[in-house]
């Protein structure tokens, strides 16, 4: 059994934590990228299905490959962050479930179900992108999580031939705290919550 976090922790991870949007000039590692992803496939999917697939772009020309695929607004602060992370969704990924949850035969609950593939897909995916996010600031790493991109011109760009299909953009390295804005209002429990 495991003790909660202490508050530093949880201001790191939470309460204090930003999305960034300017970087500062400091490269994040291969060992750094390689430590991020070994943390964020820990986190559950559903049948440990582990659909989402992540594209680290890193280098000047992979950046220059994404850059016509990103809505104007996203141009500049994506080609400044160190790294940008493309998050995919393999539609194909019931096809390793007799390998991550040999417990049962989990593949056939997929095979051929179009609309579950897809939704399963894009549900879990997105939930291993925010434990990706998680697990940067864990880290000590600051991420700028965004849409505005173009979905089909990414998913020929890096995922072409394959089943996989991008889900949303994390630009991830040290951000300029001097440039964030005043957080914005979250809403209260009693606003958006309820105990029954």
């Amino acid at each position: 059994m495991f003790l909660a976090l202490d508050d530093n922790t949880l201001d790191q991870l939470f309460l204090e934590a930003r999305t960034h949007n300017v970087w500062l000039d400091k490269p994040v590692s291969d060992e750094q990228l390689r430590r991020l992803y070994t943390l964020a496939v820990q986190g559950p999917t559903a049948a440990n299905s582990q659909p989402a697939r992540f594209v680290f772009v890193k280098s000047a020309a992979a950046k220059e490959r994404l850059r016509p695929l990103l809505a104007p607004g996203n141009v500049d602060k994506t080609m400044k962050a160190p790294v940008t992370v493309i998050v995919g969704a393999d539609h194909a990924f019931h096809e390793h479930l007799p390998i991550f949850f040999p417990h049962a035969d989990a593949r056939a609950w997929y095979a051929g179900n179009t609309p579950l593939i897809e939704s399963s897909a894009l549900r879990n995916s997105s939930l291993q992108g925010a434990y990706l996010i998680l697990a940067a600031r864990a880290l000590g790493l600051d991420t700028g999580p965004m849409s505005g991109f173009d979905n089909a011109g990414v998913d020929r760009e890096f995922f072409d031939g394959t089943a996989i299909h991008s889900n949303f953009l994390i630009n991830l390295g040290y951000g300029d705290a001097s440039q964030l804005h005043p957080r914005s209002p979250r809403p209260g429990f009693d606003e958006f919550a309820h105990i029954l």
